[in-house]
């Protein structure tokens, strides 16, 4: 006989029958005997526990337990001893205990790597319980303890069989389940560890990080304690791996690849003897999927850039930045280089595998820059989608076509046995079948999903009136267009409302969801999602849902039909704006690197959302979504992808703030002014824009936004204009009383600038260390950088070169963590430089590490600045050939017009002077020097002290202020 107290008190016979057991106190008399088998009860402890409404008589004890011997019989012994009973079995009779026995066996297993073993041991150990531990009696008090226990190990052995799950690579099917446990006991932190994990292992960093910081607010809350080691050590493993560039990596395919062997060995041929190879073909023939199987098998780095979800060619350059996960400034904000520029310099001389998803609405502008990139790109090599050819010399077409019989059979085949276990037919009626769908890979899809409901011979009729079928010669593109759309058709038709009506919201997202973005915005739950996963409508994988570029167009047609496109369009922008809100705040705290893959995660649909509010002129909601999202796009480096935007709501506002909004609108033309076609505007509302914004910050009370007045400094601070810089200036500083300790800060540090111009060094030391210890204390990377990269320059310039090193060193530290890595090129030659003097092999390794870093960051004034350090120590061992090569190849690299250059460029231009002295070319001389002159007076009456504190050697100054 066996029992059970892992739930309501059972007891079975040998051959599976239940024993009737009788009522509610004979049941609870028996689970109070099971606690600890062959241990004695009281007969005191019973009677007060049996019944807790009625207090038992001995005698009534005693009846209880003879009607229980009687239901057991002899397999169970019930035995007087002493003052009380207890209950004699073997030691497997009870589920407690063999669930105890499988547990420590499968925690056994997984000590020693066997995670298949153990995942079986206790998954067979977690099917005995049938809901809470002694469930009629955990409340009472010879059972609490014991519910207490098992409750715990129930938890433990849940976790154990996460473990192993993970180690054998099933995540996507772990996230669900660890979610909901999460849920349940939000402060148990090895759960929270596995669900990061699990996310993490499915490309969901962002989310990852989120399930940390909520687990690290109720730790905070509730226990008033910091995460445990192991969790915090998690986190940092999460962060290290977001600090290199990520490339765009091709979409998750949760199905196999059939048929097309011939023709991905013959592409994959075309691809090692030719630079641009393009598939083409007509819309759900499987352009995509054969290109994700080729990125698959190539040996090269590669970069899958899906250019369905854009809608304008002119930001192209800036997608492809984006999918190389570059920057597309540095912390400086310097903005005024090109994305091509930056693509580049990127891709110089790095071998990689571009290939571009989906070019037919974008050809023309697609062409032009592919043709820029392989020309600039020697290693470089680009594997383009399209329906129809790219038209560029040198390019090589391979046509998609449908799949041949075979295949198309098999899949089909293989599609149905997903949704019908042990689907058969015959052979003849699914080549009926898979002739009729033209052998089109997504409409066979979609056709065998129906299976779910229909049977084959029913689906094979419909599909003949579906489609017309008729005599059929040779097939067109055109044609198989019409048959896939009427496919299409036919399945949306099948689906319910509630389906029709996410699936046609889902086209409002740029490329992809998360679940929860999903929910909210298509007005869905969990089950209606995966139930369009299931019919082929989305596709899942990652943690994400997809739509097939194919399939969102005709979503989007019926999403129009049914007149919802406004109301989408708003629940999405509402999504969006609610998330960069919430992440904000924490954006200028220590938490800067966990919120910042959050909002990372949602990029492609807040420019969705922006573009949509700006093309329905909806200007409250646009500049609600750029102000709420700038810091975020400040930091990272990314207010260059949203700049065309930013200029088109500014002219639809016009020169006058939109009421209440006066700070949004300045935040707006900040943003503007990070593209260059945003310079003119900047000039147009800039005296507007600062009105704005001073009104908003009085110096007495805070505004909404105060990363803006950092970037409203740092944007100043490289006009012509005097007036400008200083009206800038007092704006800023204005806030060294302002109730935001972040703006505080800026004040602080803007302060600096101020002590520099009257020429006081160590008031400007002091204000710098000020600003630096207000960010560190906040715990923003970002501000602290920038402070001790001042701090650093001016211990270099009063000569103290160990201050400056451990400075820089700090400095370097913040911007790798930010992943600023034009940034870190930038602050690994100023640390060259410092070594320079004494110790050349040092600062030539800074200088080398500098130039890689820049290349990787696609920044050509971080390479300019490594080339002229390097050109430096050539020149210091006399090679003037070398150095000459060095100056002139920076030189041609650095932006005249960043004042952070600045300084760059006279040394470069000084350098090259030096070396036509030293050539006693002395016209040469001159000239170069003249130039170096002209360059320092850019920046105003103050040229030489702002000159100091760019890094530029004290010797250069007065030579180039000599000339």
């Amino acid at each position: 006989m066996r029992f059970g107290i892992l739930g309501e008190t059972k007891a079975w016979h040998d051959d599976g029958a239940e024993v009737p057991l009788g009522g509610p106190a004979r049941r609870a008399l028996l689970a109070l005997l099971l606690v600890r088998p062959g241990e004695v009860v009281s007969v005191d402890r019973l009677a007060e526990e049996v019944d807790p409404g009625t207090e038992l008589s001995a005698h009534a004890v005693q009846s209880q337990v003879s009607r229980l011997r009687t239901v057991l019989g002899p397999a169970a012994a019930i035995e007087r001893a002493g003052a009380g009973y207890r209950i004699v079995l073997g030691p497997d009779a009870v589920d407690a205990r063999r669930f105890e026995r499988l547990t420590g066996q499968g925690r056994a297993a997984l000590r020693d790597g066997d995670a298949e073993e153990a995942v079986a041991l206790l998954s067979e150990a977690l099917e005995l319980w049938r809901g809470p531990a002694l469930a009629e009696v955990a409340e009472r008090e010879t059972a609490r303890a014991a519910a207490v226990r098992l409750e715990e190990l129930r938890l433990a052995a849940l976790e154990d069989r996460f473990e192993g799950a993970l180690r054998l690579g099933e995540h996507r099917a772990a996230v669900p389940e660890l979610r909901e446990l999460v849920g349940r006991h939000p402060l148990r932190e090895h759960l929270a560890a596995l669900l990061m994990r699990a996310l993490f292992a499915e490309g969901g960093q962002a989310e990852a990080l989120v399930v940390f910081e909520e687990t690290r607010r109720h730790l905070a809350e509730e226990l008033g304690a910091d995460p445990s080691a192991e969790l915090s050590a998690l986190h940092r493993e999460l962060l290290s791996a977001d600090r290199a560039p990520t490339l765009a990596a091709p979409p998750a395919q949760l199905t196999s690849f059939v048929g097309r062997a011939e023709e991905v060995e013959e592409t994959a041929e075309l691809l090692r003897a030719a630079r641009l190879v393009t598939l083409v073909g007509p819309g759900g023939v499987g352009k995509t999927r054969l290109a994700v199987e080729l990125a698959d098998g190539v040996a090269d780095e590669v970069c899958f850039v899906e250019l369905a979800p854009l809608r304008d060619g002119a930001a192209l350059p800036q997608l492809l930045l984006d999918a190389l996960g570059l920057r597309g400034s540095g912390l400086h904000l310097d903005g005024a280089r090109a994305p091509l520029d930056r693509l580049i310099t990127a891709l110089s001389d790095r071998l990689l595998l571009l290939v571009l998803d989906n070019c037919e609405h974008l050809v023309e502008e697609a062409a032009a820059l592919v043709a820029r990139l392989l020309a600039a790109c020697p290693r470089l090599r680009v594997l383009a989608t399209s329906r129809e050819p790219l038209g560029l010399i040198g390019e090589s077409l391979q046509q998609v076509g449908p799949l041949d019989e075979d295949a198309a059979v098999r899949l089909f085949t293989e599609r149905a046995a997903a949704v019908r276990r042990g689907f058969a037919a015959d052979p003849a009626l699914l080549r009926r079948i898979c002739t009729a769908l033209d052998g089109l890979p997504l409409a066979i899809e979609l056709t065998a999903a129906r299976l779910r409901t229909l049977e084959v011979a029913d689906l094979a009729e419909r599909l003949d009136d579906v489609l017309g079928i008729a005599a059929r010669g040779a097939r067109t593109a055109d044609q198989r267009h019409r048959t896939l759309r009427s496919v299409v058709a036919w399945g949306w038709d099948l689906l319910s409302e509630p389906e029709r009506r996410a699936a046609r919201r889902f086209a409002v997202f740029a490329g992809g969801a998360s679940a929860e973005a999903a929910t909210q915005v298509c007005d869905a739950d969990d089950d209606t999602l995966e139930s369009l996963a299931d019919k082929s409508f989305l596709q899942a994988g990652r943690g994400r849902y997809r739509m097939l570029e194919t399939v969102r167009t005709f979503a989007a047609e019926q999403l129009a039909a049914a007149g919802e496109q406004d109301e989408a369009g708003r629940a999405h922008a509402r999504y969006v704006r609610q998330l960069v809100r919430s992440a904000d705040p924490h954006l200028r705290t220590a938490e800067q690197l966990t919120w910042l893959p959050v909002v990372s995660a949602v990029h492609d649909d807040l420019l969705a959302a922006v573009r949509r509010a700006v093309a329905a002129q909806e200007v409250e909601t646009a500049l609600e979504l750029l102000s709420s999202a700038s810091a975020y796009l400040w930091i990272r480096g990314a207010s260059a992808s949203v700049a065309a935007h930013a200029c088109a709501l500014l002219r639809t506002i016009g020169d006058r703030p939109p009421p209440g909004h006066g700070e949004e609108y300045a935040v707006c033309v900040l943003l503007a002014a990070s593209g260059s076609a945003g310079r003119p505007l900047w000039q147009q509302h800039r005296a507007a824009a600062e009105q704005a914004l001073a009104d908003a910050w009085p110096g007495d009370r805070a505004g909404r936004y105060p990363v803006a007045l950092l970037v409203w400094m740092l944007r100043s601070a490289g006009q012509a204009e005097a007036r400008d810089r200083q009206s800038a200036f007092e704006l800023v500083s204005a806030q060294r009383d302002c109730p935001e300790p972040w703006a505080r800060a800026v004040a602080r540090y803007v302060s600096g600038f101020g002590f520099l111009g009257a020429g006081d060094t160590r008031g400007a030391e002091r204000a710098f260390a000020l600003a630096a210890d207000a960010f560190g204390e906040l715990g923003d990377r970002w501000g602290a950088a920038l402070a001790l990269d001042l701090l650093a320059g001016v211990a270099a310039g009063r000569g103290d070169r160990a201050e400056a090193v451990a400075l820089t060193d700090r400095a370097l530290a913040l911007a790798e963590e930010l992943g600023a890595l034009e940034d870190a090129a930038d602050l690994l030659v100023n640390r060259g430089d410092q070594f320079a003097a004494d110790n050349p092999a040092a600062a030539g390794a800074d200088y080398a590490r500098a130039a890689e870093l820049a290349v990787g960051a696609g920044s050509p004034d971080g390479l300019a600045a490594a080339l002229r350090g390097q050109a430096d120590l050539a020149l210091a061992e006399g090679d003037l050939a070398e150095a000459q090569r060095l100056y002139s190849e920076a030189l041609d690299r650095i932006d005249p017009h960043w004042i952070k250059a600045l300084g760059n460029r006279v040394r470069t231009l000084a350098g090259l002077a030096r070396v036509a002295e030293l050539r006693e070319d002395h016209l040469t001389a001159r000239t170069r020097y003249r130039a170096a002159a002209d360059t320092a007076t850019e920046v105003g009456n103050d040229a030489p002290a702002v000159l100091r504190l760019l890094g530029v050697p004290e010797t250069v100054v007065e030579a180039v202020s000599r000339r």
